[in-house]
């Protein structure tokens, strides 16, 4: 499928959530299993990311090299300015996770890598430690830092939920629609996702996912959906959203015959004009017990099914 962002602005993905809740292991997981992207990894200091020894190439003052051609730096105070030397990066990087510190309001990082033209918001992923989210919630010190996480999330990675009952699980589910409103709630232990919950760069490239993820990859279908007809794609995107798509992108045609970009991140979604030589069709990822989307779309090659 043709790239659907026309003005090649690299996705950026804030990854956040307090402390001792998984992001590092989160990071490196994504960097171990990058599939040929070039990810780049934004921290404030390299004490707060340690990346796992054996993907290190080489290390200057403020660039790590990883395996594959991946790349870790320090943003220190200035966001912007690291944000902008990524972009200039030769060959380009496809894709720009910053890993938050544990006390990091996202919203606020988002507003300010908003003022960087060649860079896109992909999504605020925030990860929670099943066991104790709802203490860290109510807690009088960090309380507040917690909630705004979680408020700005698209998506949240209920983290650890092997140190949980399933009563507790589901206790948790319901608290979180209130204090995550706007976001997808997905599960996991040892942060171990197929990283198409997590940065839209890998949607319609997880065919095969590793082996020490397969039981999390089974909880989820990467499904290709192909045109059956033009569409309102607000009426689409919101229908993709009901039906439990976390993750989806491609392109669709108006009620004018338009080819229209769509991309969906948890409950949130962007619609824009395609760029030239793209093809109708999106590509998403959703847990396998949610219900099928049929508005004025079918499911084609369920290939794709992650086993």
């Amino acid at each position: 499928m043709t790239d659907p962002n026309p003005s090649r602005a690299i996705p950026f993905t804030i990854i956040g959530g307090y402390l001792g809740a998984g992001k590092t292991t989160m990071v490196n997981h994504l960097l171990r299993h990058a599939d040929g992207l070039r990810l780049a990894v934004l921290v404030n200091e390299f004490g707060a990311l340690p990346i796992d020894r054996d993907l290190i190439e080489a290390e200057s003052d403020n660039l790590i090299s990883i395996a594959g051609g991946c790349v870790c730096c320090s943003y220190g105070n200035d966001l912007v300015f690291a944000l902008t030397e990524l972009t200039s990066i030769t060959p380009p990087i496809d894709h720009i996770l910053l890993e938050a510190s544990g006390v990091g309001i996202p919203g606020a990082i988002a507003a300010t890598a908003g003022l960087i033209g060649e860079v896109t918001l992909d999504g605020i992923v925030i990860l929670s430690d099943a066991e104790t989210i709802r203490q860290s919630a109510a807690d009088r010190y960090m309380g507040d830092t917690v909630r705004a996480q979680l408020s700005d999330a698209d998506i949240v990675i209920l983290n650890k939920v092997d140190l949980v009952g399933k009563d507790a699980l589901n206790e948790l589910r319901i608290w979180l629609r209130d204090a995550a409103p706007e976001a997808r709630v997905v599960t996991a232990t040892r942060a171990a996702l197929p990283p198409a919950v997590v940065l839209q760069s890998f949607i319609g490239r997880d065919r095969s996912p590793p082996d020490d993820v397969t039981p999390a990859s089974a909880q989820f279908d990467s499904i290709r959906l192909v045109e059956a007809e033009p569409v309102d794609p607000e009426a689409f995107a919101r229908a993709l959203v009901e039906a439990g798509y976390i993750r989806a992108k491609g392109f669709v045609r108006n009620l004018d015959g338009q080819l229209m970009t769509v991309q969906v991140v948890g409950r949130r979604w962007d619609i824009s004009a395609a760029p030239a030589g793209a093809e109708p069709g999106i590509v998403g990822i959703k847990p396998h017990t949610e219900a099928q989307v049929t508005v004025a779309l079918k499911a084609d090659s369920l290939d794709q099914k992650e086993t």
